[in-house]
């Protein structure tokens, strides 16, 4: 038995607490992610110009005095566009994801809570929903309620709802076999009760993981639809439609695609960076442990879309 302070009547002093030390790719991803958010809300602050002015008499300049970006094949600033278009997206991007939550997530779990039967009725028409691809969903949807930020933002969450509704799922179940959950069920506990109090704060993790994950892919399908030309208006600066505008020009402006380009790349990597740390540390069942024979493809629904094809091509 040791005794109390005889590690120092020997000399030995004890050891220092460890202190974790934050990755330098999490670093740099936080980073992308707070310049890209501040960006986007500071834009009018952070350039006189409007991302709609016209000049044509200044049509594909490279950077300049006063286009610090250069413009693009309608002598329209690209740093203005690039500023206001990361706002855009996000905003798009961001109510995508709450919409997809509150129909895969909020009525999931009502539906699991409820009992077997509608749970088998709500995933049955979500399977349905999920038999075409997202991005055709969300495109079949644009051109049935038309265009426009509120009909982008609303197929978006139809197009992503399975993919949420189904990790819910997965958590749910896992919570819902627990000792501790029973044990509240023979206790005559109300199911809403249970949901509520007992398993909804041990999923949170898992939830706030997942948003983290869907926020990029609901980007990049923002941009993917924007640069099909039937995402938002064509007068909203986007970064999707910037890349579409200025690929027929990339040889006299390589700049112009190349700016709002890099910017999508490097903010999708950085977010599917932090959803990956949030999954390891929120979600420690899922993200330090291999998933089950037959878990594969919930799965790789947790996973960036990077991270599922290196993982499937291995």
């Amino acid at each position: 038995m040791a005794i109390p302070g005889s590690a120092e009547k020997a000399g030995l002093e004890p050891a220092p607490p460890s202190r974790r030390r934050w990755p330098l790719g999490l670093v740099l991803a936080c980073a992308v992610v707070l310049l890209v958010v501040a960006a986007g809300a500071a834009a009018p602050w952070l350039t006189a110009n409007s991302p709609l002015d016209q000049d044509l008499l200044a049509i594909n300049q490279g950077p300049s005095a006063d286009f610090p970006l250069g413009t693009d094949h309608l002598g329209r600033d690209v740093f203005a566009r690039l500023l206001y278009g990361a706002r855009s997206t996000l905003e798009i991007s961001v109510a995508g994801t709450a919409i997809a939550f509150a129909i895969g997530a909020g009525l999931g779990l009502l539906a699991l809570a409820f009992g077997r039967w509608p749970a088998a009725f709500l995933f049955a028409l979500i399977d349905l929903v999920r038999a075409l691809p997202g991005t055709l969903l969300a495109l079949l949807l644009i051109v049935g309620l038309g265009s426009g930020p509120g009909p982008l933002i609303l197929a978006l969450g139809i197009s992503f709802a399975p993919l949420v509704a189904y990790v819910t799922r997965a958590t749910y179940l896992r919570e819902a076999a627990r000792d501790y959950v029973q044990a509240a069920a023979s206790f005559s506990g109300g199911r809403l009760h249970i949901l509520r109090r007992h398993i909804l704060p041990n999923i949170a993790g898992a939830l706030v993981t997942q948003a983290a994950i869907v926020l990029p892919r609901c980007i990049v399908t923002e941009s993917v639809l924007s640069f099909l030309g039937v995402g938002s208006s064509p007068d909203e600066p986007t970064w999707g439609r910037m890349i579409a505008d200025s690929s027929r020009f990339v040889e006299r402006a390589p700049h112009a695609i190349l700016v709002p380009l890099v910017a999508l790349v490097l903010l999708t990597l950085s977010l599917s960076v932090i959803g990956n740390h949030l999954r390891r540390h929120l979600d420690p069942v899922r993200g330090e442990t291999r998933a089950p024979a037959g878990d594969d493809e919930a799965e790789a629904a947790t996973q960036p879309p990077l991270a599922t094809a290196m993982r499937v091509s291995a």
